[in-house]
């Protein structure tokens, strides 16, 4: 007999029909034998509609009375699924999030689950009922008794964060897609059914946009092994198997704000090869990386800056065993990228470093802490380790360095996320290393994982049309700056997404100076232009630029690591469209791309088709 734990969001219970077609899925899996916790949403557009009436009150409702109101959509379906069970002879009994005992912060509208007490809930569950339980609420304490809200995708949330306390066999998520797809249907409508998909892969799908699991939910399941399936309510088909290798005694105190960096990484491995003023125009990436593929260099970090005039900077790095093969590419075709609207344009200029190093720090727990990237820019300028080049993800951010100071950086960060050395990787030939925590999850590179087949290296497509790109022209070049852009951006909580740092460097009055772009929620794009604008004289950095009009496309896969010609092939799709790349940005299994706003659906319908990744059915979604 298994332990089970199944969310159905708010259009799979949108009405009676509907909640009476889910105590029937409850009771036939009840009648198999298992033991089932059911969390839900509120129906279908419930809280969309609270939060019009909110507004109708006031314009600026207050946080605490917001989640007094929003708490009771999902009150309204818990009582009706366990009055529709009943009416089939089977026991239930409905909980908020209260009474279950999910103790959250106290931060309306978006706390973090701290624990859950589980008594009450085993104690229903050993006397045969099946527990129906109040999604995307909790309480922020026992003696204050506040009622808190977990924000967007909280009912995802609220059901994995109860299966891994009652240690459940799995945990179902029952939606109105029959899985995960490699794509959102509503924009290619033959995205194709994946069978399983391991929890770094989805943690990035679901940074990017695909709403079907959200983040946090995917944290929770990462850090505490619990095997995820997503399913559709509508049918009865096996759907898409989220997996994880289980961590080894992680504790469910703090559950959601466990320390967030599992371990540090270093690479001295490295070495880097920049072009600088290349032309702005569509078709260069796709020239430069589609040579490089041909010749089978395999290439880590990418990274094109924003555009300055007409001519952009693109940087890569390799292994130094391939150094010369990269550098003899970028060389040949350097004078062949001269631009031709502008023939006076200075020729692209191939730039070399051999001594680098790339550090990294890795963890789930970093989604959505703003402080986190923040404390390990100052981390390295406290060091005095100056920052050559930066790639984000949601589960990793790494900086290239000088290799003298790789030592330097690893034993800073280490103090800093407090990482105890419970596993150190020795210094090999590749000049490879992984500091973790004895709890931590396996490494991404663990082959229990690695589900993706290197034959199919790209796993899913993703498109954001929800960010906006700010660039900061002329910023010192030196330790420290970097945490002080981002540590301001996290004091205002403003999450960053991608960083770029341009490679083309000037000095000004004896100062050298880089630009550097990084993009943020479109919600939270004029506050941070004007933040950093107020404080541009005082730290030195010149004109701040806001652009709203842009869509970030991606695509992930683990199996794209040891894959040359991946990088090529997505930006070749762009250049048949005519689709000019803005920025570029990688980790070792996403790459991203920064193209105008109204070019991201083609550009992602192109990528998606270029990667073969189409299947032969459609799969209809209910409105």
């Amino acid at each position: 007999m298994a332990l089970i734990v199944q969310k159905y969001g708010g259009t799979s219970v949108g009405s009676v029909e509907r909640i009476q077609a889910v105590a029937q899925r409850v009771y036939k899996t009840v009648k198999a034998g298992n033991s089932i916790v059911v969390v839900v949403s509120a129906m279908g557009k419930t809280t969309d509609g609270l939060v019009k009436l909110a507004t109708e009150i006031s314009p600026n409702p207050n946080r605490r009375e917001m989640d007094m109101l929003l708490s009771t959509g999902e009150q309204v379906t818990i009582a009706l699924l366990s009055m529709a069970l009943q009416e089939l002879g089977q026991p239930a009994i409905s909980m908020t999030g209260a009474q279950v005992g999910i103790v959250t912060e106290a931060e309306h509208s978006r706390a973090r689950i701290l624990h859950i007490e589980t008594t009450r809930l085993t104690r229903h569950i050993n006397a045969g009922k099946v527990v129906v339980v109040a999604g995307f609420q909790g309480i922020s304490s026992v003696g204050e008794m506040e009622i808190t809200t977990l924000g967007r995708g909280g009912s995802d949330t609220s059901a994995v964060a109860i299966a891994a306390a009652l240690k459940a066999n799995f945990c179902e998520i029952y939606t109105d897609v029959p899985g995960i797809l490699t794509t959102d249907p509503r924009l290619v409508a033959e995205a194709q059914l994946m069978d399983a998909i391991s929890c770094d892969e989805m943690l990035e799908l679901a940074s990017l946009g695909a709403k079907v699991l959200h983040p946090r939910a995917v944290e929770i399941a990462r850090n505490y092994g619990v095997p995820l399936v997503v399913r559709s309510s509508w049918t009865d088909q096996p759907g898409t198997w989220v997996t994880s290798a289980k961590p080894q005694g992680r504790s469910l105190i703090n559950l959601e704000i466990a320390r967030p960096v599992d371990a540090v990484e270093f690479d001295t491995d490295q070495a880097k090869v920049a072009l600088l003023r290349v032309p702005d125009k569509p078709g260069i990436a796709a020239r430069l990386f589609g040579e490089i593929s041909r010749q089978r260099v395999d290439v880590d970090l990418i990274i094109q800056s924003v555009h300055e005039g007409n001519s952009n900077d693109i940087a890569f790095t390799v292994t130094r065993p391939v150094l010369r093969r990269a550098e003899a590419v970028a060389t040949a075709i350097a004078p062949a990228l001269r631009s031709q609207s502008n023939p006076k344009l200075e020729e692209a200029e191939v730039m070399v470093e051999h001594n680098i190093a790339k550090v990294s720090i890795a963890g789930a727990g970093m989604i959505g802490r703003p402080g986190v990237a923040a404390k390990m820019f100052a981390t390295l300028a406290e060091a005095g380790v100056n920052i050559q080049m930066i790639s984000t993800s949601e589960v990793k951010v790494s900086c290239v360095v000088d290799a003298a100071e790789c030592d330097r950086a690893v034993t800073a960060l280490c103090t800093a996320f407090e990482i105890k050395v419970g596993d150190k990787g020795t210094r090999g030939q590749g000049g490879q290393g992984r500091i973790i925590e004895k709890t931590s999850p396996l490494s991404p590179h663990s082959p229990l994982s690695a589900l993706s087949s290197s034959s199919f290296p790209v796993r899913g497509v993703a498109l954001d049309l929800n960010q906006a790109r700010l660039a900061i022209r002329q910023l010192p070049d030196r330790p420290g700056m970097a945490a002080k852009l981002f540590g301001l951006l996290a004091q205002h909580n403003i999450s960053v997404d991608m960083i770029i740092q341009s490679q083309r460097c000037r000095v000004i009055d004896g100062v050298p100076r880089r630009d550097i772009a990084f993009t943020v929620s479109r919600i939270d794009g004029e506050n941070a232009r004007e933040m950093l604008t107020q404080v541009a004289a005082e730290l030195g950095w010149d004109e701040v630029v806001l652009d709203s009009a842009i869509a970030k496309v991606s695509i992930v896969g683990a199996g794209m690591l040891g894959q040359p010609g991946v990088a090529a092939k997505m930006f070749e799709a762009l250049a048949q469209q005519q689709i000019n790349i803005q920025m570029i940005a990688t980790s070792e299994i996403k790459i991203s791309c920064v193209v105008a706003q109204e070019q991201g659906v083609k550009a992602l319908q192109a990528i998606h088709a270029a990667f073969e990744l189409a299947g032969s059915e459609k799969f209809f979604v209910p409105v």
